[in-house]
C-alpha cells in the first residue's frame, strides 16, 4: 500500500490494487483470496448486515453450529488482517473513475485509489410492522438455513406475495402445520398461485397480530391476533422483499437485473471494467457458503487480471526478458505480512 495526492483535491489517498467494498462473506472471502494471491487489498466494512444478525452459523461446512454471525465475521476479517489485507471501519459514500483509469473511493473518513473495486453491501430484508419476536428466535429470513429447525413445529409464513405462498408450500416439506399471516393486507399472488395453495393443507390467517408471548428462552410461543383467537408458532418466515444497496454500483454505471440485483458474468464482473459485485447483491441464493464462492471466484478473476506474471510477448519484445531483480511481483507489504505470517 502506498499513498498518493487524489486527482483534483488536496486529499491523500492510500492506494491499492484491489479495494473491497462491504465485510460479509463475499466481500471477506473477495477479500482474502486477492490478499493471498499477492495483491494490495483494502476492505472496507461499515459493520452490521445480514450475517451479523445470525446467532448461529448454519449450514457452513467446518463452522460449528453455536458460533455467531458476530465471531464468524471476525474470524474472517482477522484471516484478511494477517494475510496482509487493510481492513477499514467506514461507509463509503462515492466513487468515480479518475482520468487514469483508477477508481477513487471517498467515506467519511476515508479516501482511497485502486485498481480493481469490488462491490459486496448486499441488501436489507424489508421488515414487517410490529409486533414481531426477536430476529433468529421465530422471525426469520432464510428458509434453506433455518428450515430443519422447524422439523415437526407450528410455522407461519408472513407476507402477501409469490413467495410468500412457495415458500408456505415449501415448508410443508418439514411440518404439516403452516400458516399464511397476510396481517390485514390484500393477497397479491396470481390465481395459479392461488390453485395450488388451495390444494395444499396451508391455512391462510387474514386478521392482523395484535400481540405476541415468549418463553423463558426468548423463542416465539404464540401470536394474539386482531379477532382474539391465538395460535402458537415456534417460529416462522417474514417475506416482504429485500432492499439492494445498489446506489454505487449505479453510480459507477453498472446495470441492474429486473429484480433490483447487479447483472454480473460467472466470476462476479459487472457491466463496468475494472468493477465486480459478488454476495446478495448479485442474483442466486443468499447463503453464506454461496457468498464466499462467488467472493472466491472475483478474487481469482482479478488476479488474473493484475498479476505481473508470465509477460507477455509483446510486453517481452518492447521491454526485454525479465531480471532476476524484477521477481517476485509482490509488493513489500505483502512480502512482509507473508514473513511474519511464516514466523507465527
Amino acid at each position: 500500500m502506498s499513498t498518493t495526492d487524489a486527482a483534483d483535491t488536496d486529499v491523500e489517498a492510500d492506494e491499492y490494487e484491489v479495494a473491497v467494498i462491504g465485510g460479509g462473506p463475499a466481500g471477506l472471502s473477495a477479500a482474502l483470496y486477492t490478499t493471498r494471491l499477492s495483491h494490495d487489498t483494502v476492505l472496507i466494512d461499515r459493520g452490521g448486515g445480514r450475517a451479523a444478525m445470525m446467532l448461529d452459523t448454519h449450514n457452513v461446512v467446518g463452522v460449528p453450529e453455536e458460533i455467531s454471525g458476530n465471531e464468524f465475521l471476525q474470524t474472517a476479517t482477522e484471516q484478511v488482517e494477517n494475510y496482509g489485507g487493510d481492513v477499514v471501519r467506514d461507509l463509503i459514500t462515492e466513487i468515480e473513475r479518475g482520468d487514469d483509469g483508477r477508481f477513487q473511493l471517498s467515506g467519511n473518513d476515508t479516501d482511497v485509489v485502486a485498481d480493481r473495486v469490488v462491490l459486496g453491501m448486499g441488501f436489507s430484508d424489508e421488515r414487517p410492522e410490529p409486533p414481531l419476536p426477536r430476529t433468529g428466535k421465530g422471525l426469520h429470513y432464510c428458509l434453506h438455513c433455518d428450515a430443519y429447525m422447524f422439523i415437526d413445529e407450528s410455522v407461519y409464513v408472513m407476507g402477501t406475495g409469490e413467495a410468500t405462498a412457495h415458500v408456505a408450500m415449501i415448508m410443508l416439506n418439514f411440518t404439516d402445520e403452516v400458516d399464511i399471516l397476510t396481517r390485514g393486507d390484500e393477497i397479491e399472488w396470481s390465481e395459479e398461485t392461488q390453485k395450488l395453495v388451495e390444494g395444499h393443507p396451508v391455512d391462510v390467517i387474514h386478521e392482523d397480530i395484535e400481540g405476541l408471548t415468549r418463553g423463558d428462552d426468548g423463542w416465539l410461543e404464540s401470536f394474539t391476533f386482531e379477532d382474539g383467537t391465538t395460535r402458537e408458532y415456534r417460529g416462522g418466515f417474514a417475506m416482504y422483499g429485500s432492499d439492494y444497496n445498489t446506489g454505487l454500483a449505479t453510480d459507477l454505471g453498472c446495470e441492474l437485473n429486473d429484480d433490483g440485483t447487479v447483472i454480473v458474468d460467472d466470476h462476479g464482473a459487472t457491466t463496468t471494467d475494472g468493477v465486480y459485485a459478488v454476495g446478495d447483491i448479485t442474483q442466486g441464493h443468499n447463503q453464506v457458503p454461496v457468498a464466499m464462492g462467488k467472493g472466491a471466484k472475483a478474487g481469482l478473476a482479478i488476479h488474473k487480471e493484475l498479476r505481473t506474471f508470465p509477460k507477455s510477448l509483446d510486453e517481452l519484445e518492447a521491454e526485454g526478458p525479465v531480471g532476476e531483480t524484477e521477481v517476485p511481483g509482490v509488493s513489500p507489504d505483502i512480502r512482509d505480512a507473508a514473513a511474519a505470517f511464516s514466523d507465527d
